[in-house]
């Protein structure tokens, strides 16, 4: 699976279907994380959740399984000004300190024309419009690596 793209908040899911026991019907539970204390599909469900809630434009969910080990998601979104999506990154970055998530950071929160959040297994992009479609990172990130033939001497 490679892009997913919903007006609501999209779902991907690999492996553990449910949430963690002891939960409560709708929270996800990312208390202990610190980059791996958290299923990653825990910590992408808590994002989407919060750029819903935040009214984000477009987010789209790209799954990095086999293409990288940085991250096994990215989600990229919009904002509707500069100020609509620093509020969006302070909100998350707020949230995972308030949660226990240590090593997270935000890069971009003074210009706001793109801000990147390292979140661990989910690495998210807040873009004003004309700049997402400038870089196009889904694109990027969604294509599959070609196939290159292995030439042999002789």
């Amino acid at each position: 699976m490679g892009v997913v793209a919903s007006s609501a908040a999209p779902r991907i899911l690999h492996g553990n279907q449910g949430g963690r026991a002891g939960s409560e019907p709708g929270e996800i539970d990312i208390a202990s994380a610190d980059h791996g204390g958290v299923a990653s599909t825990d910590l992408l469900d808590f994002v989407m959740k919060s750029l819903d809630d935040d009214k984000a434009i477009d987010p789209v969910v790209v799954d990095l399984a086999g293409k990288t080990s940085i991250a096994d998601y990215m989600v990229v979104a919009s904002g509707t000004s500069q100020r609509h999506i620093s509020s969006m990154a302070e909100k998350l970055l707020q949230s995972f300190k308030e949660r226990g998530m240590k090593n997270t950071s935000g890069e971009g929160l003074g210009a706001s024309d793109w801000v990147l959040i390292d979140a661990g297994d989910v690495i998210i992009h807040l873009f004003k419009p004309e700049t997402r479609s400038f870089y196009d990172i889904e694109k990027l990130w969604s294509v599959e690596a070609p196939k290159r033939l292995v030439v042999t001497p002789g």
